[in-house]
């Protein structure tokens, strides 16, 4: 009998092996290193753009669409992945897709044109997501499910380091060796880190031959985990809040730079001093597990985002958005998504086990696409961009807690 992705996992609850503290951090070490891979793979080489655009003679307009390709090639490798690590285990299709992205990044450090770089691009994204959609699945296989919310805030710490050092540690490659060592060393890391899946990475997830890769019924389990009530609630409703980060990336060149006219190197010091509430708030996490449920936490989190974004938008257009007040809510705004985010992405996958890399896929595929779209919407409007970052942060969410709200009443019971 075949197991179609997203039926109801029917078979007994898993048992969690005893490990011991040191075995644990190490764990949660070598998945938030596989989650590392996508956030380097973007950030690592943006400080190269303009010389990356002379050296293969083309426009800064066609650099940047590198980035913009990378995104389409992880938003389907996503669905791609998923299935398989149902069917394959954890470990197989790491190897494929690990291998694969260390060929990709050798051909973008090897690009001749911007069309072969975009090319490698894409296959450079479409096998390394691989290595996302695993780290999500294998907080499933290694932890129970009152456990995840608080491994995925160490997730989100490690992750979000990554936008922090990875602009830094590419301008310095960039400087001493130019832009095509940047790939090289993504593609030495990622050697050194396969290596760390072969030997030291347990496998989470045995192979299932009963596992269906037929596209029938591939996109029947997508549909079949979309209609658990859980999920889709959570998956979307977190996205929406999530999506806060997207549009503050998008948006806050042009309000730093553009309107407040602040210097590069002192807008850098602003985006790190602002991730850090992002970052700080996840771990906070870690506490609030202890006495709240995961519902509770995002539920109230969700709750004051949409509060605080609502008076960033009024105080903006109002014409009191002085660059102290803008920091203030944005710190506020990026705190409540360093929350809302590790305990929308628990809660959602609370009901799946035997299927976790297609569920996990799927959250994925729905956090990317929507932040992305909604993202594009700050380059794509003409407007002020403080008034446009306040204004699509409130509306979405506002979203997100309508969505949670009507939701939760008409389909979850309230503990």
């Amino acid at each position: 009998m075949e197991f179609i992705p997203g039926q109801a996992d029917t078979h007994a609850p898993r048992v969690y092996p005893k490990r011991s503290a040191g075995q644990e951090f190490f764990l949660i070490l070598m998945i938030g290193a596989l989650n590392t891979i996508t956030p380097f793979s973007i950030d690592m080489y943006l400080p190269a753009f303009k010389r990356i655009a002379a050296d293969l003679h083309t426009d800064m307009a066609q650099a940047m669409l590198t980035v913009s390709i990378y995104f389409l090639g992880f938003g389907i490798g996503q669905i791609l992945y998923g299935p398989l690590l149902d069917r394959f285990g954890r470990k197989r299709p790491l190897y494929i897709g690990m291998v694969l992205y260390i060929l990709a990044s050798i051909g973008c450090a090897t690009a001749p044109s911007i069309e072969m770089l975009l090319a490698m691009r894409f296959l450079q994204a479409l096998s390394g997501c691989v290595a996302s959609v695993a780290a999500m699945a294998m907080v499933l296989d290694f932890f129970p499910p009152e456990r995840s919310s608080r491994i995925f805030s160490s997730l989100v710490l490690i992750l979000g380091a990554s936008p922090l050092l990875a602009p830094s540690v590419g301008g310095v490659i960039v400087d001493i060796a130019g832009w095509r060592y940047v790939f090289y060393v993504l593609s030495a890391i990622t050697v050194l880190m396969l290596l760390m899946v072969m030997f030291f990475l347990p496998e989470g997830h045995e192979s299932d031959s009963t596992v269906s890769l037929r596209p029938r019924h591939i996109l029947s389990g997508f549909r079949d985990i979309l209609s658990e009530p859980r999920f889709s609630i959570y998956a979307l409703a977190g996205t929406f809040s999530f999506s806060g980060l997207f549009v503050y990336v998008a948006g806050s060149p042009g309000i730093f730079l553009g309107e407040f006219h602040v210097s590069p190197h002192y807008y850098s010091l602003i985006f790190a001093a602002l991730s850090l509430g992002f970052i700080g708030s996840s771990q906070a996490n870690h506490l609030l597990a202890t006495r709240y449920s995961t519902e509770t936490i995002f539920r109230t989190t969700l709750t004051v985002q949409v509060v605080a974004s609502v008076l960033f938008f009024i105080t903006v257009m109002s014409g009191m958005g002085t660059m102290p007040l803008v920091l203030t809510f944005l710190f506020i705004v990026l705190s409540c998504a360093g929350l809302t985010s590790p305990n929308a992405s628990a809660t959602a996958l609370v009901p799946f086990t035997r299927n976790a890399g297609s569920a996990s896929a799927l959250l994925g595929f729905i956090q990317i696409g929507i932040g992305s779209l909604i993202s594009a919407g700050v380059g794509a409007i003409q407007m002020q961009s403080t008034l446009l970052v306040s204004m699509i942060m409130a509306v979405s969410s506002g979203v997100a807690l309508l969505m949670l709200l009507v939701s939760h009443r008409l389909f979850i019971k309230t503990s």
